[in-house]
Order: structure tokens, then C-alpha cells, then sequence
């Protein structure tokens, strides 16, 4: 039976709040212990689960977190912050919706509502609400977003800036009490110096306040702030460089996927032989047959030479349905205990 449909009054239709997992609130290790002994999507999602911890314990290796979809806006926002946190992670290439729509808009303290029916979304827009699946999102709490964006522009520097830079700025902003929710991804990267990066970073609220930014700064006949997808490229690849092993913890793919995968590429261009990626999982629904590089195997990857394909695994699966378990099944494997955390922030410390 579909659930009753609610009134068309924006209150009713954000009144059920999102609410994000605890990884350290359950304990998954008897589930993908489970799923070890199974087939299908099971199997391969226990294989995953394994490699992340086979990362984690590998105290050579750098895992790093390439995230992109709506699964911080859809309940596993808290999950990335902790694995930041207790050390599973660190360096983090995102969508910029990932990082800013999601997760900075929490932090300034708006919220993600469940939507409680089949509603038209003409409806939607006449109430000013976003929706992405059965997520809602109020317009207007977004344009603040936008407008929080535009104020952190117009405090800086004018000047290029990496989307990693930024983003430490924006996580800075945070730190300095700006935050109605504290310990977002973004105030927690800054915080234990885990660099972000977003190589779509306008692609996102940022878009918007950027471009206002701008656009003021030139009928002011001012100079403005820009950001710098090259420099982007560059830094990554530093750390991938400095890093020497690393792992990708995949949840998605698009450009995230290619931006991480790509800096054994460009470090071989510039001279350095980087050694291909040790450990790779990915999680996605993309389906495999449409050319597409979210969709496209870690073992095609190593046609490239960006993965090696003895520790990989793809999952087909919703990213919020395994995520949630494979986190939570190495936090409590404890394999990320003893870790020290190389704090890749600190190559760009000026």
C-alpha cells in the first residue's frame, strides 16, 4: 500500500528529516563474515570489504575516499566524516554537489527530508523544493548556501585557487565557529589535514556564488577569485606521488573515478614512475555496457595502467545498501588502529 500523500504545504512536506548511519553503533563484521560464504552481490561485497581492510592494514598505503551520487544527502554523511576522522582515510576527491550541497550545507545547519509519497514535482517547485530520488531539499536554505559561498569569495585573496585550496578555506570558515552543526566532512578534513578536492567544483552551489562573486567583481572593476582545475590535477598527483601505495575507496564513479585513477598517468608524464593503484573498490549501478568511465571495470582501468588488479573489486550495488556495512565492518576489524595519518594537507602549507 503507497503511503498517504501529504498535503501540499511545504511544512508537510519537510517534516521527515534524514537522518545519517553510525557506523560504530552497529557491529557488521558478523554480516560480511556472512556474505563471505554467499554468492552474487554478497560475495562481492564481502571481497571489498576485505581489500578495504587489507589497505587499511598495509601501513605503506594511503586510502583514499573518490566519492560521487547523492549518498550523503541520502543518510551516509556521517559515514565519510568518520572514516576521516579515525584515520581509514586520507585524501578525499568528490563531486562538488557531494561536498557542498550536502555536506556544507548540513554544517550551516539546514537539513535532507525523506519525501513521504508520490508528489507532482510541479508541486515541488511551486513549494521551492529540490528533490533528488525521495530526497527533498529547500530552494531557499540552498540559495543561503549559495550566498555563504559568495561571503567566504569575498573575504579572500583574489586569485587562483585549486578546488582543494578552497575547500581547506571553507573548512577554516567552519573551525572558526561558523558552523550550526559541527563535525561535517569538510570542518573534520580540515581539521586532521585531509585534503579534498572536487575537479567539478562549479558544478555545485559553489557554481552559483563563484559566479556572482564574479560577476560583482567586475562591475566593480575589481579582481576576483577563479578556481584552477589544472592546479587541481597537479596536487593530487604530488600526493599520489608522496604517497607512493594507495587505495580507492570508489562510491560512484564519473569524474572523481578518473581524476584519482589519472595521477598515475600524469605522474608518469612527468617523469615519475608512480606504481599503479594497490587497491581498488568500487560500488555503482552503472551499468557496464554503455562506454561510460562510471561504469567501466577497475580491470579495464588496468589497460591504462592506473590499477593493479590483483586487490579489486567491483560491487553493482545502491551505495547506501553496502557502504554502511563495509565501513562499519572496518571500523570494528580495527585494522585502521596504529595508523598514522600522513596528512597530505601539509605539502601545500605555505
Amino acid at each position: 500500500m503507497n503511503a498517504p500523500v501529504p498535503n501540499n504545504t511545504k511544512a508537510e512536506l519537510l517534516q521527515n528529516v534524514v537522518e545519517h548511519i553510525d557506523i560504530a553503533s552497529f557491529d557488521a563484521r558478523p554480516i560480511i563474515d556472512a556474505m563471505r560464504k554467499m554468492s552474487f552481490s554478497s560475495r562481492d561485497t564481502a571481497r571489498a570489504a576485505d581489500i578495504f581492510n587489507m589497505a587499511l592494514a598495509d601501513r605503506d598505503c594511503s586510502p583514499w575516499l573518490i566519492l560521487a551520487g547523492s549518498t550523503s544527502a541520502g543518510g551516509c554523511m556521517h559515514v565519510y566524516r568518520d572514516m576521516v576522522q579515525n584515520g581509514m582515510i586520507d585524501a578525499v576527491v568528490a563531486t562538488g554537489a557531494s561536498i557542498v550541497d550536502m555536506d556544507f550545507f548540513e554544517a550551516l545547519g539546514f537539513k535532507h527530508y525523506q519525501a513521504a509519497g508520490p508528489v507532482d514535482d510541479n508541486v515541488l517547485r511551486d513549494n521551492y523544493i529540490d528533490r533528488i530520488y525521495d530526497t527533498y531539499i529547500d530552494e531557499e536554505e540552498l540559495q543561503n548556501c549559495d550566498h555563504t559561498i559568495l561571503e567566504i569569495c569575498n573575504r579572500l585573496e583574489p586569485r587562483a585557487y585549486s578546488s582543494r585550496e578552497f575547500i581547506w578555506e571553507m573548512g577554516k570558515w567552519l573551525s572558526e565557529g561558523n558552523a550550526k552543526k559541527p563535525g561535517s566532512l569538510i570542518q573534520t578534513a580540515y581539521e586532521e589535514g585531509v585534503p579534498i578536492f572536487c575537479p567539478a567544483f562549479v558544478d555545485s552551489s559553489a557554481g552559483f556564488g563563484l559566479v556572482k562573486h564574479q560577476k560583482e567583481r567586475i562591475a566593480a572593476k575589481q579582481p576576483y577569485l577563479m578556481i584552477d582545475a589544472v592546479a587541481d590535477f597537479r596536487e593530487l598527483t604530488d600526493i599520489k606521488i608522496a604517497a607512493g601505495t594507495t587505495g580507492l575507496f570508489m562510491v560512484g564513479g564519473g569524474v572523481p573515478k578518473n581524476f584519482a585513477q589519472d595521477t598515475v598517468v600524469c605522474a608518469e608524464i612527468l617523469g615519475v614512475e608512480a606504481e599503479m593503484h594497490k587497491y581498488a573498490i568500487q560500488i555503482t549501478v552503472a551499468d557496464v555496457r554503455d562506454g561510460a568511465c562510471s561504469s567501466s571495470t577497475l580491470k579495464e582501468a588496468a589497460s591504462w595502467g592506473k590499477v593493479n588488479t590483483t586487490y579489486e573489486q567491483m560491487v553493482f550495488a545502491e551505495a547506501t545498501t553496502v557502504v554502511p556495512l563495509i565501513a562499519s565492518d572496518a571500523y570494528h576489524r580495527e585494522a585502521w588502529k596504529g595508523r598514522e595519518k600522513p596528512r597530505w594537507q601539509k605539502l601545500f602549507a605555505k
